[in-house]
């Protein structure tokens, strides 16, 4: 059923009346330097929140065999985060809505060099409308917005009509591990709402990703005897062309896929980190490239991964060094399909009436080009899973910022969300 009118402006007001605090909580978590591995105090912080508002508490770790045995779950290296998951659950007194699962992550990308960034990367700067900091698009705001929004039903008296399961996962920037954790761990829902920073759109399709290091040996010599030895370094850049092609070749099949049919770059190689060589005036005799590739939804990660491979060995094949010395290539991170989210779904109506109330305007979808942990629940729990966050700039970048009045709209859609999908009733006397 609808929401009343009268409730949802009263809904906005409670959203509003919290925001100050709600800004704070974010300034709060972006205080966090929670890159890969570094994630432990936050996600304390984030328990004793969840612990403050009577939420039934679960903490646990990941577990390395259930993860390697399921077919999206990424490689485990010893970069891997030891981080623990952490869920909070609401549970109506009576269970007559549709239940729901709000989740985010805590974990940053590294913030790069500190002297680029305007202000320092984890201090929680606002500067008009803009709150800055890594993480703080990326997605904290989007964190802060899940619980807020339950903080402003709660704030009029009410509850959801039906379990929330609110999620705060890790490795979502390297390997979708702690997602597919919460699903392995047994937790389900009628509805999956992400918010990460999406500018205010519903995301309709977005890629997979998979994730590898190539190593090249070369032959080291003196540089006085330069053409006796073989470059690691420059036979590299020649394995990069061959994945360039292989880039290009993929990208040439985008017609076939319907949500990517009009992008540029529907399948972007990134050539993420380089590193080779022991000294400027030795031939280098080693070198390492780590790459990121996307892949099409309904393309198969392992196929993906033995055309990679496949395009690799071809190439050195043909190559006067390689042939002699193939590159080596392991996989070490994202082995994540994509998905498409089916249009018409009621958790999509749903959300599209609240973004209408809460900014005035009709929900919009697009393709995004990057890993999203709804994935998880679109491909393993055939449910809505609906991505939806936040205006931002800079995101991975320098400088990252949010949008504080789209955090609160988008904090607004949340809470209208979460009252019509699952209902509300008024919260029990303590």
């Amino acid at each position: 059923m609808p929401l009343d009118p009268a409730l949802a402006d009263r809904i906005a007001a409670a959203v509003a009346e919290g925001f100050p605090d709600q800004v704070a909580h974010i300034q709060a978590l972006v205080r966090f330097g929670s890159t890969r591995g570094n994630e432990q105090a936050i996600q304390d912080f984030v328990f004793r929140a969840f612990r403050e508002r009577g939420y039934a508490l679960d903490r646990f770790a990941m577990e390395p065999a259930a993860l390697a045995a399921h077919p999206g779950g990424g490689a485990i290296s010893e970069a891997h985060s030891r981080a623990p998951i952490v869920v909070g659950l609401h549970r109506p007194r009576a269970e007559t809505g549709r239940s729901l699962i709000l989740q985010a992550h805590v974990d940053v990308v590294p913030p790069g060099p500190a002297d680029l960034w305007t202000h320092p990367p984890f201090d929680p700067v606002i500067d008009g409308d803009w709150l800055y900091g890594r993480g703080a698009a990326d997605m904290k705001a989007g964190h802060a917005a899940n619980l807020f929004a339950l903080d402003a039903l709660a704030r009029l008296g009410l509850q959801p009509a039906a379990t929330v399961t609110l999620q705060s996962v890790v490795e979502e920037e390297s390997t979708g591990n702690g997602a597919l954790m919460t699903h392995l761990r047994g937790y389900r829902a009628d509805a999956v709402l992400i918010p990460e920073p999406e500018d205010e759109k519903l995301v309709r399709a977005n890629v997979g990703v998979l994730w590898f290091t190539v190593e090249v040996r070369g032959r080291p010599v003196h540089v006085r005897e330069m053409g006796a030895g073989a470059n690691a370094i420059d036979a590299t850049y020649r394995v990069i062309g061959a994945l360039r092609a292989l880039e290009a070749r993929w990208n040439a099949d985008k017609a076939n896929h319907p949500h990517f049919a009009n992008e540029p770059d529907a399948i972007n190689l990134n050539i993420g980190r380089i590193e080779g060589g022991d000294w400027n005036s030795s031939v280098p005799a080693w070198c390492r490239i780590g790459c990121r590739i996307a892949l099409y939804p309904g393309v198969s990660a392992r196929e993906a991964a033995r055309e990679v491979e496949a395009t690799i060995a071809a190439f050195a094949r043909d190559d006067a060094f390689l042939s002699n010395t193939p590159p080596r290539v392991t996989f070490d991170g994202f082995s994540a399909e994509g998905y498409a989210l089916a249009p018409g779904s009621a958790a999509e109506a749903v959300l599209a009436s609240a973004h209408r109330r809460a900014t005035g305007s009709e929900l919009k979808s697009f393709m995004s080009p990057s890993y999203l942990d709804t994935r998880v629940y679109a491909l393993y729990d055939r449910v809505p899973a609906l991505c939806y966050g936040p205006i931002s700039a800079n995101i991975h970048g320098f400088d990252e910022r949010v949008s504080l009045p789209s955090v609160r709209r988008i904090t607004t859609a949340i809470a209208l969300f979460v009252a019509e999908w699952c209902g509300l009733e008024t919260v029990s006397p303590s």
